[in-house]
C-alpha cells in the first residue's frame, strides 16, 4: 500500500457527471473518502455535467462532501489547455492538498494535472500522470466504484472503509416509523428490476413472504412506479404484507430514493434483484440478499457491509428462475442470525471494508 498523503486539509474529486443512479452507486466511495480524511474539506467537481449530489441525493452526502461544483467545463476539449486551470469556475485560483481524478481519459487527466497540488491520483493511461500507483501486476477492477475505491486507497494508504450512517431526516424517519412501526421484525422484498431477465419470479417472492410471515416476521414489499400494477395481486396473494411505497403519504411526496432509504433503515433484512433499489437498500446499510441471473455480481452488486449474493449460474443456468426458493430462504436466515457465509462473498466487502 502506498504511503498516505499527510493529513490533507483540502481534497478535490473530479467526476464527469452523476445521474441519481450513478450517485447511489458511488456513495461507498464518498463514505470511504470521509472515513479516510475526517477533517478535510472535500470538494466534488462535476466537469462535464450535473451531479445528483447537488440535487436529489444531496441529503445522502451531507456528512461526506462539503462542496459540489457542477458544469465546470473541464474535460470537453483540448483548447482548455490554453486557459488557467479551473478558470470560469468558483474554484479558480484555488489549490488542493489532494486531487483524485475518477475518470480514465488521458486528456482530461492532463487538464486536471495542471491544478496546483502536491498529490495527484488518476488511473488514466495506466496511472501515467499519477503521483501514486498500485503495484504491478495491476488487477483491473470490474466496476466504476471499485476503481474509485482503489484510488481512495492509494490516497489514504489504507483499505477503503465504506461504513457510514444513512441520512437522518426527521420528517422521513417519522414517516417511515408510521409505516413500519416499532415492535415487528420486517423483511423487505423488492421484486422489481429494469429488465424482465433480471427479475426473480414474483411468485417466488410471494412464497418467500409467506414463509417469513409464518416465521413471525412481517413481509414488506417494495413496488416502484414500474411495478405499481403488481400491488393488487400482491395484496391478494400475501395479505399480511405491507406495501409502504403505495401509501398515500408516500404518493404525496412523489418518487424519491430517500423515502425508500428511510424505510430500509427499519428492515432486518431485504431481498432484491440486480436493480437500483438494491443500491438504495445498501445506502441504508440494510443487510441484503442480492439475486443475479445473466449479469455478473462482481460488476454490479451493491457494496454493503453485510450481504449474501446468489447467482443463477450456481444453480445450473443463467435464468433468474434457476435460483431456488430454499437458497434464498437460507440466505435470509443467515443474515437474520448474523452469519455471512455466502458462496460469492468476494463480490462484496467484508466488515465494511473494500479489499482488493
Amino acid at each position: 500500500m502506498s504511503r498516505a498523503v499527510e493529513t490533507p486539509g483540502s481534497v478535490l474529486i473530479y467526476v464527469a457527471s452523476d445521474s441519481p443512479a450513478d450517485g447511489l452507486v458511488k456513495l461507498p466511495f464518498a463514505r470511504a473518502l470521509r472515513n479516510a480524511f475526517p477533517r478535510a474539506e472535500i470538494t466534488w467537481l462535476a466537469g462535464k455535467g450535473t451531479s445528483a449530489y447537488a440535487h436529489s441525493l444531496a441529503p445522502l452526502v451531507g456528512g461526506f462532501i462539503d462542496e459540489v461544483v457542477e458544469e465546470a467545463g473541464i474535460g470537453r476539449q483540448w483548447s482548455e489547455l490554453l486557459k488557467p486551470p479551473l478558470s470560469g469556475t468558483r474554484l479558480a485560483g484555488r489549490r488542493f492538498d489532494l486531487i483524485i481524478d475518477t475518470q480514465r481519459q488521458f486528456g482530461t487527466a492532463l487538464l486536471l494535472k495542471r491544478i496546483p497540488t502536491p498529490c495527484f491520483i488518476s488511473g488514466a493511461a495506466d496511472y501515467l500522470l499519477s503521483d501514486r500507483r498500485p503495484p504491478r501486476p495491476r488487477r483491473k477492477q470490474p466496476t466504476k466504484v471499485r476503481q474509485m475505491l482503489r484510488l481512495a486507497e492509494l490516497a489514504s494508504g489504507q483499505p477503503a472503509d465504506i461504513r457510514g450512517e444513512p441520512p437522518d431526516d426527521p420528517q422521513l424517519n417519522a414517516l417511515a416509523a408510521r409505516l413500519l412501526p416499532e415492535g415487528c421484525r420486517y423483511v423487505g422484498l423488492a421484486p422489481g428490476a429494469g429488465s424482465e431477465h433480471k427479475r426473480w419470479p414474483l411468485q417466488r417472492y410471494l412464497e418467500l413472504g409467506a414463509a417469513q410471515f409464518a416465521a413471525g416476521h412481517v413481509p414488506v414489499v417494495f413496488l416502484g412506479p414500474e411495478e405499481g400494477h403488481w400491488a393488487l395481486p400482491v395484496r391478494e396473494a400475501l395479505p399480511q404484507a405491507l406495501l409502504p411505497l403505495q401509501a398515500e403519504a408516500v404518493a404525496r411526496l412523489g418518487p424519491s430514493p430517500l423515502v425508500t432509504i428511510a424505510l430500509a433503515r427499519r428492515l432486518a433484512v431485504a431481498v432484491a434483484n440486480d436493480a437500483g433499489i438494491g443500491h438504495m437498500m445498501a445506502a441504508a446499510n440494510c443487510p441484503l440478499v442480492c439475486l443475479f441471473g445473466p449479469t455478473a455480481p462482481e460488476r454490479s452488486a451493491p457494496l454493503v457491509p453485510r450481504a449474501q449474493v446468489l447467482c443463477a449460474q450456481s444453480y445450473g443456468g443463467e435464468a433468474m428462475e434457476n435460483i431456488p426458493l430454499a437458497a434464498v430462504r437460507n440466505a435470509v436466515d443467515c443474515l437474520l442470525e448474523g452469519t455471512t457465509e455466502d458462496s460469492a462473498a468476494k463480490a462484496r466487502p467484508a466488515a465494511g471494508r473494500a479489499v482488493y
